[in-house]
Parts: structure tokens; C-alpha cells; sequence
């Protein structure tokens, strides 16, 4: 098949925690009204898949692809699996998120049934000042502890509050109790999973209560998976500017998947392939990509197939031709997910 950068549907999820910030402050078009809390750029989640928009694979799910292209879709490396491993967000933390936390895979395989957890890293595109998030919890606290501080819903008590500022990363390990919020919105990368245990007397899609005896069953299956060792931390990453001008800012890297933000000045063609698929999300000025070129919008993303070629880099499936960065806050820059590395 003659392979072309694709672009796919985005689910959009109307949180209660959500507001119009998306739309808003990053400039995306084609939202519902109200509260959009998330929109999942790139998703194999049951109920929610992404589909392709155009090409000969027009109207195909994303499993349905991953499982009839696995090699041309992921690359020769990669362990193909039952569905496409990443899930890529949006979400407008207008108010504050849940307290949650999603099994990791050995928990998700033992006690969920699934194949895996979730792994997930935040990359901070706005944040008002001031703004904190929690982020795991505090050394020497035990299972026992946390149960009380949950049931009495004083989480400072027991978990890390760390600064939020934009342009940081933190890379979020199965099984970390988490949440940020208000006023902060975030790009984020994971695996593809639902999988989440909360520890809310409110539900996050409606903010209707959770009637008691369901609630203490959250947070007994939340305790049980619940990993007491991460302390994740944010940082700015590491940058490296290229021969062609590009600045490659390595945000995070791990089993699972890595996060790069890529920032360019001038609209020269710039030359790329790519061993394994990539997710090419742009949050700066629109841009085009691959021979013939498709065009992706101002905060839409493009998904980037697997290239094993060996020769060196040339025009084809992962060459984009980049226009000088857009002004709209908050960044000039476009992100490059990938899957697990493999350089």
C-alpha cells in the first residue's frame, strides 16, 4: 500500500472538570458547545476509536488497520498486539481532575483482565500561575494511611503538590495516584487503556454522586492498585537544535513510548524517516506532510506510518514542510509521539 501521513477523527469527552480552553485559548476549531474536557487525538480505546478521515483507508478503524497492516503500520520492531498501543490527548483541566490512578500492566493483566495498564506522561501547554498538581505520595506513607486520608477526601495529607508551569513534562508510571487542576491544559501521551480507579465521591462525566457502597468498592480496588514507589517529578527536557534548524526537545522516554516537542523557524522541506510509527501533533502553524503532501490544521495531528527503509533520509511518508511558528499562545512548536524507542 502506498502508505501517506493519516488523519483520523477525534473523540471529544464533555467532562464536568472541562471548559472552552481548547477551543479558546489553543484555537481549535469544530467543537461541540460546552465543556470539552479532552479530545483523544489518536485512539484505540473500546467505544471510542479513532477512524482514518481520507485516503484508500477512509472510514477504517485504527484497530482495523493495526491488525491488517501491523509491520507497515508499526515497523518491523515492534510486538504487534491487539489494538494500536498509544493514546494521545488534549484535556482542558478547567477545574481540578479526579484523584485517580490507572493500573500498571502487571496489575491490569492480574486484576482487570487486560492486556495492559496505562503509563502516561503530561506535557503542560498552559498553566495559570500558581498552579500545582499531585502527583503520588509522600514517602512512608502506607496502604493503611492513604485508605483514611482518601476517606476523608484530604489528599495533601498524603500526596506530593508540586508546581505546574507550562513547557514542563512528567512521566506518570502505572499505578501513581495523580491529579492536576484547575486552570491547566495539557497534551498527553499514553498507553491505550480506560482503566482508572477514583477516588471522588462525584463522577467526572456528569459530576452526579457516587452512592456510598460504591464508592468504598473504588477505593478498595483503587488501593489494590495502587504502586506506593513513583515520585515523578516535571522538567523541561533536553534540546538539541539540528543541522536543519529544528530544535528537538527530548520531553520523556520510556518502555512504552517517548514525547518530543519539535520547534522550526522557516518554511524549508524537512527530511525525516522514521523506523517506527510517530503521532505528529501541531501546536503551531499549519503544516503538510509526506509525498503528496496532507495538510494538518493549527492543534490537529497527523499519524505518521513506520518507514524501514535503510536508505538516508529523503521526501516520503515522514517529510513535512513546516511554516514559520504561528504567535497563538501557548506554544510555537508541534509534537512528535512516538512508540517505545528504538534508536
Amino acid at each position: 500500500m502506498d502508505w501517506h501521513p493519516l488523519r483520523l477523527t477525534t473523540p471529544v469527552k464533555q467532562h464536568v472538570f472541562g471548559g472552552r480552553a481548547i477551543a479558546e485559548r489553543l484555537g481549535r476549531g469544530g467543537l461541540p458547545d460546552g465543556p470539552v474536557a479532552e479530545t483523544w487525538e489518536v485512539s484505540d480505546v473500546e467505544g471510542d476509536a479513532s477512524t482514518v478521515l481520507d485516503g484508500p483507508l477512509a472510514g477504517r478503524t485504527l484497530r482495523q488497520i493495526t491488525a491488517e497492516h501491523p509491520d507497515e503500520l508499526l515497523g518491523p520492531r515492534l510486538l504487534s498486539g491487539p489494538r494500536f498501543p498509544l493514546l494521545t490527548k488534549f484535556i482542558d483541566g478547567r477545574g481540578a481532575l479526579p484523584v485517580h490512578l490507572h493500573a500498571d500492566d502487571a496489575t491490569a493483566r492480574r486484576l482487570e483482565g487486560e492486556p495492559n495498564g496505562k503509563t502516561e506522561a503530561w506535557h503542560v501547554l498552559d498553566a495559570a500561575p500558581g498552579a500545582t498538581a499531585l502527583v503520588g505520595v509522600r514517602s512512608g506513607v502506607d496502604r493503611d494511611t492513604l485508605h483514611r486520608a482518601l476517606r476523608a477526601q484530604d489528599f495533601d495529607a498524603v500526596m506530593r503538590r508540586l508546581p505546574v508551569r507550562a513547557g514542563q513534562t512528567v512521566y506518570v508510571p502505572g499505578g501513581t495516584l495523580h491529579r492536576f487542576g484547575p486552570d491547566t491544559i495539557v497534551y498527553e501521551i499514553e498507553q491505550t487503556s480506560d482503566i482508572q480507579q477514583h477516588a471522588m465521591r462525584h463522577r467526572m462525566e456528569d459530576g452526579s454522586p457516587v452512592p456510598d457502597h460504591e464508592w468504598h468498592a473504588n477505593l478498595d480496588r483503587l488501593l489494590d492498585e495502587w504502586r506506593p514507589g513513583p515520585r515523578p517529578g516535571f522538567h523541561p527536557g533536553l534540546s538539541v537544535r539540528q543541522d536543519d534548524g529544528v530544535v528537538r526537545t527530548v520531553l520523556c522516554a520510556g518502555p512504552h513510548f517517548a514525547l518530543e516537542r519539535w520547534s522550526a523557524g522557516p518554511a524549508t522541506p524537512l527530511s525525516y524517516r522514521f523506523s517506527t510509527v510517530r503521532i505528529l501533533t501541531n501546536v503551531g502553524a499549519a503544516e503538510s506532510a509526506g509525498a503528496p503532501h496532507t495538510h494538518t490544521d493549527h492543534l490537529r495531528s497527523l499519524f505518521v506510518v513506520a518507514d524501514p527503509s535503510p536508505s538516508p533520509p529523503a521526501p516520503g511518508p515522514a517529510c513535512w514542510t513546516a511554516p514559520a511558528p504561528s504567535s497563538s499562545p501557548p506554544s510555537s512548536a508541534r509534537s512528535a509521539s512516538r512508540a517505545p524507542p528504538t534508536c
